[in-house]
């Protein structure tokens, strides 16, 4: 497989104004997030709010341009030096929002939302469009007679079909799913997740898939990123991850998911403290003041990824050894 997204160092600040006479804060939602999706995969990033993740799906879609380093989509750097044009990449790639209820436009019938793309960024005659959204309506189990209804006619899990007919419209090679199940009631969670991965397969897409759900990352990811205060502080194939996490986060997230076998009596790590605000982090690793595994050196130097087996992680317990086995 060859990488389809990389990024380098990637952050986004905003600045917050806070009066007339004050200085604006740098708020920093992703703070130099270094990755790589391989074409055909699905990475799945994971955190708590607030971590960064729905600002990296927005630089992924050109939402936002990153503040600081390089951001690299099929071929195309879209920032950083040598950046090209990122006009290129609209129909490359396309997201799948987190609320079905408020990303159709309720005073267009479905037709016209998902020939919209269509009319923006292809010549095609009027017959040519509704053929395609035809058959896209088909692609995501839906009937050619929903094309003239409104979106208030459909249920939540059939709204949320309608918005994946919209993002694979244009024949994108790259879907970010910002949460694509949160909303929806657990048995439509499943046939939606279904529904994804047999267009996976069917399509050829690459998978951006953000949530804050471990049970349903482990169901639908090949590889998982870890976020936490803007950093990525692990990244590991799915199977690693949860077989041996690593990262004193990831193991409080997952001791925090919900076992399905009734038998497991596995320890829930409950964190102290709260989580640091972004427009001040702690210096060192941001989780220090809420690792109990923090020593000196997690409070003053700032931990980088480093490979431990198939697992990149950022953290000095696990490098020099202080972290007991998961």
């Amino acid at each position: 497989m060859s990488a389809i997204v990389t990024a380098e160092d990637v952050s986004q600040v905003y600045e917050v104004r806070r009066g007339l006479f004050q200085k604006p804060l740098g708020l920093k939602a992703v703070k130099d997030a270094s990755f790589v999706v391989e074409e055909g995969e699905t990475l799945a990033i994971v955190g708590e709010s607030g971590c960064g993740k729905s600002t990296l799906a927005r630089m992924l879609t050109m939402i936002e341009t990153p503040s600081d380093g390089n951001l690299t989509i099929d071929g195309v750097r879209i920032s950083g030096d040598g950046a090209g044009d990122a006009k290129k990449l609209r129909s490359t790639v396309q997201i799948v929002f987190q609320n079905p209820y408020g990303a159709l436009n309720p005073r267009q019938k479905v037709g016209a939302i998902i020939e919209e793309p269509l009319k923006i960024n292809t010549s095609l005659s009027a017959a040519e469009r509704r053929k395609k959204a035809e058959n896209a309506l088909s692609e995501v189990g839906l009937r050619p007679e929903h094309y003239g209804r409104y979106p208030h006619m459909f249920s939540g899990g059939q709204r949320q079909r309608i918005a994946i007919a919209r993002a694979i419209i244009l024949e994108p090679k790259i879907l970010v799913l910002d949460e694509p199940v949160s909303a929806l009631d657990v048995s439509i969670q499943a046939q939606i997740l279904n529904l994804l991965a047999d267009l996976q397969e069917r399509l050829g897409l690459t998978y951006v898939f953000i949530s804050h759900d471990l049970s349903v990352v482990k169901h639908v990811a090949d590889r998982v990123m870890v976020m936490y205060l803007g950093r990525p502080v692990e990244i590991a194939p799915v199977d690693a991850l949860y077989a041996n996490p690593l990262h004193p986060y990831t193991r409080a997230l997952l001791s925090a998911t919900p076992a399905t076998d009734p038998k497991s009596k596995g320890q829930r790590i409950k964190l102290s403290g709260e989580l640091p605000s972004p427009f001040s982090p702690p210096p060192g690793c941001s989780f220090n003041p809420r690792c109990p595994y923090a020593n000196e050196r997690c409070r003053t130097e700032l931990p980088l990824l480093t490979e431990h087996g198939p697992t990149r992680v950022a953290c000095f317990a696990v490098e020099e050894g202080r972290l007991p086995a998961a």
